[in-house]
This record gives structure tokens, C-alpha cells and sequence, in this order.
């Protein structure tokens, strides 16, 4: 039965997706509940002062991959 397959695999994609959705909401409840509390004690500043760095990193590397494209392959001046 072609339509029963077609119908498990379109409710696998959904289950999958609102796995993810749903872990997306938690990690940015977290990270709200982390802030607040740094915030709280007077800390947040100095919180961000020490992940600056780490986040312009990852920036720059999301960037630099989305720059490549999808296949990854180097570009014309020979960089990945």
C-alpha cells in the first residue's frame, strides 16, 4: 500500500520536526533563565565580555560556511 509508507514517512518528518522545535524552545529557555540569573547577581556584564570572543568565532565559521555553499568545495583563490 504506496499511501500507507508515504503517510508514516510524512508523520516521521513531523515527529522529527517538533522534536527539534521543541528543543530549540528549551535551549532558549535555558539560555533566558541562565541571563536572567547572571543579570540578577550583577554578573551579565562580565559574562558577555568572556563570550564575546567565543561568539564572533563561531560567526566568522558560520559565515565561512555558508560562504562555501553546500558542497564545500574551495573557492577560486584557493581557501576552503
Amino acid at each position: 500500500m504506496p499511501g500507507g509508507i508515504l503517510e508514516r514517512y510524512l508523520n516521521l518528518m513531523l515527529i522529527r520536526f517538533g522534536l527539534i522545535a521543541g528543543a530549540l524552545v528549551v535551549l532558549a529557555l535555558v539560555v533566558f533563565a541562565i541571563a536572567l540569573a547572571l543579570k540578577r547577581r550583577g554578573r551579565l556584564d562580565q559574562a558577555r565580555r568572556y563570550a564575546e570572543p567565543a561568539v564572533r568565532a563561531a560567526v566568522r565559521a558560520a559565515a565561512r560556511r555558508l560562504e562555501d555553499g553546500p558542497s564545500g568545495a574551495r573557492r577560486r583563490d584557493g581557501r576552503r
